[in-house]
């Protein structure tokens, strides 16, 4: 790895330099050779030993440099404030083929002054979740954290039972949250927040470099890539689970897949995550949550905006208005395309709701119906839409409306092909996740890597995947989904 680590160069009150904790007898699970390519990392894809000690944190890379990033946050509303990776740490940074700076983490690489007490250590259910979903986000085309490698550790981990465990190598833009920033801010440190906010800015918004009040400026580039990113989650159905201020990057990548999911039958105010009693961050919930998070990321810029204090709140007020308003934009583009329709019609907000209202009444799966009323546009038979309806009451006058809003000039082949290429055939199916999760337990991988195999063309229909399409019988549903901590 050629490492050319930037946040190791910041105060040390910023991080706890450590070594990983060795494991007893790491194993390759898997390696992400096409993401290694464009990584630009020269290993041995054949070497699964050395693989399997680099990616299990017993042999370090020349250059690497490990250590456990300090964070605070707000969990479930309420703030927390020293959270910190208990159980990861950032070997280093490397820049790809493209140019782009990415960090390289271990998680589940042993324990840290921020471990609370914790083993530091990841059981292999939660490492297979990561790996599976992280990876179907990218390849969806959603901004997500990467999937580098999974290496059984040989060792067991107590949680609930006793588990085998495993050691996942994410890679992300960048590991920095908006409970980075908290954790600065809730010390009163204001040049630890304005340190961040210039790395934030050399490393993920360069452009804002010579912006006039620049760090009003970096607030609303979150805020844009967030309403951005949040907007193409309710696109596939995509429930994260677990908002908190430490799980939103700066960098507007999806980051910590613990008890996240994947809506099935539609229903916006869907939870899975065992730890949501209060459904705080329930499907439809999600805009107005990462609102609210990036209300708290002000908070902490708010000294370093230009104008006083009065004028700084009115920025931050009226940064956060707009991110509605993205967010609203975004996502009725999203939807549009979903639908086909092309430009901005008046009824269009009333077509995607009306439509979304009657799956929701029809109990109709949120993937499949899309998929198939792309086939209805390319000709197909009113049935494979129908039919997905327990309830089809209405939706005959729904069709009559979204065909009126097509227009009659189309190309039947053109538009299925379109729409297609935004409504996925194959999604991470929570109850395939863990039946994959079920047999690796017992040392069987073959439906894991299925899975990632299947996942990583989700806009193409693959007879061989046809069963990993189909939404859960009423004994495979998934109806609760658990924190990998």
């Amino acid at each position: 790895m050629a490492f050319d680590n930037h946040y190791a160069r910041l105060p040390e009150r910023f991080y706890v330099s450590l070594l990983p904790t060795p494991v007893k007898a790491p194993r390759l699970i898997r390696y992400n050779e096409a993401l290694a390519d464009e990584l630009d990392l020269n290993f041995d894809a054949q070497d699964r030993d050395r693989l399997a000690a680099i990616f299990s944190g017993n042999q370090l890379p020349e250059g690497a440099e490990p250590l456990a990033m300090a964070y605070a946050g707000h969990q479930f509303g309420n703030f927390v404030p020293q959270l910190g990776d208990g159980r990861a740490l950032l070997l280093g940074e490397v820049v790809d083929r493209n140019g782009k700076r990415r960090d390289i983490q271990l998680k589940g690489a042993g324990p840290t002054p921020f471990s609370r007490n914790g083993d530091g250590r990841a059981a292999l259910g939660p490492v297979l979740r990561e790996y599976i979903v992280s990876e179907a986000m990218a390849a969806l085309g959603i901004p997500a954290t990467r999937a580098l490698a999974a290496v059984a550790s040989g060792e067991p981990v107590i949680r609930e039972t006793v588990l085998p465990g495993a050691v996942f190598t994410r890679v992300a833009a960048s590991h920095i949250r908006v409970g980075t920033f908290q954790f600065f801010a809730a010390r009163g440190d204001e040049d630890g927040v304005r340190q961040l906010a210039d790395h934030v800015i050399a490393r993920h918004y360069p452009q804002l470099e010579q912006t006039e009040n620049r760090i009003l400026a970096l607030f609303n580039a979150i805020a844009e890539r967030q309403a951005f990113l949040v907007a193409r989650w309710l696109s596939v159905g995509f429930i994260h689970g677990v908002m908190n201020t430490d799980n939103m990057t700066v960098s507007g990548e999806t980051i910590d897949f613990g008890p996240c999911a994947f809506l099935d039958e539609y229903d916006p105010r869907k939870v899975f995550s065992s730890i949501d009693r209060q459904g705080r961050y329930a499907y439809a919930n999600q805009p107005a949550i990462a609102q609210w998070n990036l209300a708290r990321l002000a908070e902490c810029l708010l000294p370093l905006f230009e104008g006083g204090e009065e004028q700084a709140v009115e920025d931050a007020n009226a940064a956060l208005k707009t991110f509605g308003e993205t967010f609203q934009r975004h996502w009725l583009a999203n939807f549009r395309a979903k639908l086909g329709v092309e430009g901005e019609g008046e009824d269009d907000l009333a077509l995607v709701n009306d439509f979304l209202s009657l799956m929701q009444q029809g109990g109709a799966d949120f993937t499949l119906t899309f998929r198939a009323l792309s086939k209805l546009a390319g000709g197909a038979d009113v049935q494979g839409l129908v039919g997905l309806f327990s309830h089809p009451a209405g939706l005959s006058d729904w069709i009559t409306r979204w065909r009126g809003r097509l227009g009659r000039d189309h190309e039947p082949a053109e538009k299925q092909k379109a729409m297609e290429a935004v409504n996925p055939a194959i999604i991470a199916r929570n109850h395939r996740i863990e039946e994959a999760i079920a047999a690796a337990i017992y040392d069987d991988f073959s439906l894991f890597h299925r899975l990632v195999d299947a996942l990583a063309n989700p806009y193409e229909e693959n007879a061989d995947h046809a069963d990993l399409a189909l939404p859960p019988r009423p004994e495979e549903r998934v109806m609760r989904t658990f924190c990998g901590t």
